[in-house]
């Protein structure tokens, strides 16, 4: 990723975060940044990218909520992979591990 004449970095990013963040079509960000469909569609792609060149640092392995835990917020949590920083995030298991998942 590196500006070009004309779309600098922070334009790519821009464009990046609106088509994630709001899920918004090519043809709206045409419109917003005056651009061509497949100048959006190249500078959201070198911006992904980039974050998937970064994904190690980027995304962390999720650890389970160890037995032993003391903290009162977690104590519900125990062995959970649902929850972060106090906000539970549904997670859909295979049928033939929801017996794991009880209790």
């Amino acid at each position: 990723m590196s500006p070009t004449r004309h779309v600098t970095i922070a334009e790519q990013v821009a464009i990046f975060i609106l088509v994630i963040a709001h899920h918004t079509k090519n043809r709206i960000i045409k419109s917003t940044f005056l651009r061509w469909g497949y100048t959006i569609c190249k500078y959201f792609n070198s911006v992904l990218n980039t974050i998937l060149k970064l994904h190690t640092i980027l995304l962390v392995t999720p650890q389970t909520v160890p037995d032993d835990c003391t903290d009162s917020r977690w104590k519900y949590c125990k062995g959970c992979l649902g929850a972060l920083n106090g906000t539970y995030i549904p997670v859909k298991v295979l049928v033939e591990d929801v017996p794991h998942y009880r209790n």
